[in-house]
Formats: C-alpha cells, structure tokens, sequence
C-alpha cells in the first residue's frame, strides 16, 4: 500500500551526476534539468551564491572573495557538502513544492566506483532529500538510454565518454561482464588544450576558450580541410592579453595523449571479452555515448584502430539520464541492473 501511495505522493527522480552537468529526468515528464555541476561560494563564510548555469558564467570571472567550485571530479564526489548543496538545490528546483513524501532517486555512477565512494553519493543524495537512493552504473545506463537489448543472451558494448571518466564495459543479460574506467574524457582533453598553448605559446586560456577549441578544431582524426581559429588569452610573460593562430594539426597532436589512452582502453575490454560475446559485438559494433564521444572523427580514429563498427549514438549527452529514467518507468528492470536491487521494496 505505501508504495501504491507513495507513486502519487512523490515524484521520483533519476539523476545523472556528471563532473561537466547534472541532469534530472522526472517519472512521466522526461528530462527537467540539465545545468552544469558548479557551485560559487563566498571564499571566507562559504555561502553559496550561485549553482548550475549562473554559476558557470562566473567561472574564471569571480573577483578574490568569490570562488567558483566544480565538486564532481572525475567523475566522483571531490567535495562531499558542496555536492550535497548542489543536488539539494536540483531537487528543490524540480521537485513540487508540497508533495507528502521525499523522492527515491537513482543515480547513475561510472563503472568502478568505490564502496566508499558509492557511500558518498548515496549519503550526499539522502542529506539532498532523498526517501531512497540506487545506483546504476553509468555504461549500463548509456546502454538502456541507447535502446540496446541489455537484457539479453547477448554482447553489448558501450564506450560512455563523459566529463571526467571514459567507462567502457561489456553488457549482457543485465549486468557488466567486463568493465574498464579511465579517468580521461571530455575535462582531460580540455586540460591538454589548455597545457599545450601554455608551454608552446607562453599563453594562458580558461576552460570556456578551451572547450571553445576543442568544439570548434578539435578531433581524433583529420579534418579533409585545414582549420585555424583565433586564441584570446593572457601572456605569461608580459601579462598582457593577445591573440594567436592555432590549426586543427597543432590541436590533435597536442590531444593525442588523452586519445590514445581512450583506444588502449578500448582495445584491453575488448582482449576481455568472452570469445562468445565477441561475435555479437563483431555484428553489433561499439556504441558510443557521452559528451565525449562527440570530438570530431573519434569514430573514425576507434573504427580504424579497431575494424569493428562504431556506431554514436543519437542523443549521446543525455543517453545516461534517459536509461536511468527509464528505470523509473520499468522496477523490474531496475531490480536487474541496480547496484542495490537487494534492497528494492
């Protein structure tokens, strides 16, 4: 009866708790939220003054009393109470004032996690408001998001490129075979950008301006045209703003460590893989999801390093909140794939 009730009472909430964005998709209305995982406080007092889109726009722009925090870090909880802030915020700003009970909320987390680091999210989603909290690993999300028979006799397998983790795992009635997480994704491959420009050109850029670069010439795989953009940051040396020219060339080689990492990774799942599973994929391909996933020709670079097929999946930045979400809408296909189905009611 409580939980007959407590459908009509609540509205419960799957969550994808990224390092770059949180996303919040509500039973029977879809995805509510979406902003990104940042918090400004005041420096002394720790007062937050700020969360999600209006947060971001501060960062790199906050005068010293001011400081803009990203508590997600590769893909994990880096500081515990401002996560908790950031999600009771969220949930406060889609879930319907008055309702009689908190929500149950499932959230997706990268393959790998800690038990101790599981405990984080949990007990940071509980101290946010949560009635109840499950966690689904975040390919097996990416994989039900993507609309891949997960619960059959069959391989699956799925590269989740996200902000802060590459989770790559290979799925077949319901649960990961085999698995493999590599702390390099999308804030990596901005990191590298960002480190390149300073040691070659003595020049100092934000994480907008390097985002900005590796949207616009970024990439795994060569352009069939040359692309150059123009640079704004400020000179080490003289402290004084300048522009510079950069190519699509002098970018992919500066990102070829991060890139590399992906495909070894890559590759280590898929020497993993039960011989009889490997032949499904050989028919299926490898299916990309994440934020991540989207860098030019990355699957061009993983088709060619690989000689399977790569398939991108059609809505890749939202794949994770949708398969959660869906979880909603199936319990038994929540009881399968959660972390905790032992303890579902």
């Amino acid at each position: 009866m409580f939980n007959f009730l407590s459908r009509y009472l609540s509205h419960d909430l799957a969550i994808d708790l990224g390092t770059a964005s949180t996303l919040i998709y509500i039973k029977g209305q879809g995805i509510v939220l979406n902003e990104p995982s940042v918090v400004t406080i005041e420096t002394h007092s720790k007062k937050i003054l700020a969360v999600g889109e209006e947060a971001k726009k501060m960062v790199g722009r906050t005068p010293g009393n001011l400081t803009s925090i990203r508590p997600m870090r590769e893909g994990v909880i880096a500081d515990f109470e401002m996560t908790q802030q950031m999600l009771r915020h969220f949930i406060q700003k889609v879930h319907p004032k008055g309702t009689l009970l908190r929500p149950r909320i499932i959230i997706g987390v990268p393959s790998r996690i800690t038990q101790i680091e599981q405990r984080a999210v949990k007990e940071s989603a509980e101290l946010a408001g949560a009635r109840e909290v499950y966690l689904i690993e975040e390919p097996v999300a990416a994989a039900i998001g993507a609309g891949l028979p997960i619960t059959e006799p069959s391989g699956n397998m799925v590269v989740d490129i996200g902000g802060g983790t590459t989770d790559i795992a290979v799925i077949s009635l319901g649960g990961i075979v085999y698995s493999e997480s590599v702390r390099i994704a999308g804030d990596q491959i901005d990191g590298a950008i960002m480190n390149h420009l300073k040691r070659e050109y003595s020049l100092l850029i934000g994480e907008h301006m390097a985002e900005k670069i590796k949207m616009e010439i970024g990439s795994a795989f060569p352009f069939q045209e040359k692309k150059q953009m123009a640079v704004k940051g400020r000179d080490i040396v003289s402290g004084i703003p300048r522009t510079i020219f950069v190519d699509d060339a002098e970018i992919r080689s500066a990102l070829q460590d991060c890139i590399n990492t992906i495909v070894a990774a890559v590759r280590i799942a898929l020497e993993h893989t039960p011989p009889e599973l490997a032949g499904d994929i050989i028919d299926r391909g490898i299916v990309l999801t994440g934020g991540g996933s989207l860098l030019n020709g990355l699957d061009d670079r993983l088709r060619e390093e690989t000689a399977l097929p790569i398939v991108t999946v059609d809505d890749p930045l939202n794949s994770v909140v949708l398969g959660v979400g869906k979880t909603l809408e199936e319990l038994s296909l929540l009881r399968k794939v959660s972390t905790h189905s032992s303890l579902y009611p």
